[in-house]
């Protein structure tokens, strides 16, 4: 395969087409219920990386007209006076969508925050009912990167019905997730993790191959099979400064008929999808009010 071949898939600007999508939705639904979105961000300490995430977020909100509200904890809040705001935020009916920036200072804290957000809420679909919901195929809030993946997917006209899909990854935010919805859109689904044995034959199977390990240039060309679609959800930081994902582009991009590119890519993805289940989580809540 030339290497003029395989399509760079442009994840930003299939985020930009989903959030005007979402603006003219936001819109149209504010004129009919008199209801603004509204989206509460808790940030913990100040790690630079989530400090540019909450950032974007903030953005992202603005162009799609959704309200957004920020609290920015110092890293020593203890876990109690976290849930104590969660609580207030959950009872309030003019917030709609709740996420608390990760990691914490103290990633110990994580499961019970996570827990403390209210299932209708929970934007970010991390809450162990929603993600009962995801496993059963029900969810309305879908996680946000995988579902940006399924999105990239189809915005390059790649079917996944009855296509091999190989998930390099288990996490709970990522892997575990993107299997289920790749099954859910009829994928056949392999899960590769760190104790899988022959790794790279089992990615060779891959019509469809998702990256999420967070090691820099993981997957190889010889790991691809050719004319396969690759996945890159990884963000990598090199020694010299530069981002990179999980995947050697230069070396697999050739082999490929689509791969995402780092950065690019899944990234605008993520919050592009976060601001589609902001406006899902108001009108389900609107609905029921």
């Amino acid at each position: 395969m030339s290497a003029s071949a395989y399509q760079i898939i442009d994840g930003k600007a299939v985020s930009l087409a989903s959030k005007e999508q979402t603006a003219k939705a936001v819109a149209a639904f504010r004129q009919a219920t008199g209801v603004q979105p509204c989206l509460a961000v808790v940030l913990v300490g100040d790690d630079p990386a989530s400090r540019v995430y909450v950032n974007n977020k903030k953005k992202a909100c603005e162009f799609c007209g959704i309200r957004s509200l920020e609290y920015a904890l110092p890293a020593e809040t203890e876990k109690d006076e976290l849930l104590a705001l969660i609580e207030k935020l959950n009872a309030d009916p003019s917030v709609h969508g709740i996420l608390v920036q990760l990691p914490l200072p103290r990633p110990g804290d994580e499961e019970a925050v996570i827990a403390a957000i209210s299932p209708q809420k929970d934007v970010d679909a991390f809450h162990p009912v929603n993600v009962g919901k995801i496993m059963q195929g029900t969810a309305e809030l879908l996680p946000c990167t995988p579902a940006g993946i399924l999105a990239l997917l189809a915005a390059a006209g790649v079917t996944v019905a009855g296509k091999d899909c190989v998930v390099v990854g288990r996490s709970n935010i990522v892997g575990k997730p993107m299997a289920m919805l790749l099954l859910r859109e009829h994928g056949t689904v392999t899960i590769c993790h760190s104790k899988t044995q022959n790794l790279a034959a089992k990615c060779r199977e891959a019509d469809i191959l998702v990256a999420a390990v967070g090691k820099p240039k993981f997957i190889t060309a010889d790991m691809v099979k050719p004319g396969a679609v690759v996945i890159d959800v990884g963000v990598n930081r090199l020694e010299n400064g530069k981002l990179c994902g999980d995947v050697d582009f230069d070396a697999v991009a050739p082999r490929t008929a689509a791969i995402t590119p780092v950065p690019g890519g899944v990234g605008p993805m993520t919050i592009a999808m976060l601001m589609q289940n902001t406006l899902t989580a108001a009108k389900t809540q609107t609905q029921q009010g």
